[in-house]
């Protein structure tokens, strides 16, 4: 089992950038994948980027790829979601979840987060 906790959120402007960090208290925290899920007020849970064991691969939903940056840390049990360029339709509830791999690589991730507020406004 794994506990995941998000921390970066906050409030910026268009154009700023945030960055997002899911910290993992597993100490097999490089035997899951690592995904970054996010909610808006209204609507569905969303799918934004998920990450391999490793690092190697990594997968981005069309409207942030280009703008956000997954990345992990092992030695640090931690993964990264560098976003830049932000736009109003950023703004949700982002949170990170875990998997032992079948749920890879945008699929019901087994272990969550309590999520970290980003808010971008025009």
């Amino acid at each position: 089992q794994v506990q995941l906790v998000e921390s970066g959120g906050g409030l910026v402007q268009a154009g700023d950038s945030l960055r997002l960090s899911c910290a993992a208290s597993s100490r097999t925290f490089s035997s899951y994948v690592i995904g970054w899920f996010r909610q808006a007020p209204g609507k569905e849970r969303e799918f934004v980027s998920s990450i391999s064991w490793s690092g190697a691969s990594t997968y981005y939903r069309d409207s942030v790829k280009g703008r956000f940056n997954i990345s992990r840390d092992n030695a640090k049990n931690t993964v990264y979601l560098q976003m830049n360029s932000l736009k109003p339709e950023d703004t949700a509830v982002y949170y990170c979840a875990a998997d032992l791999g079948s749920a890879w690589p945008q699929g019901e991730y087994a272990y969550w987060g309590q999520g970290t507020q980003v808010t971008v406004y025009s």
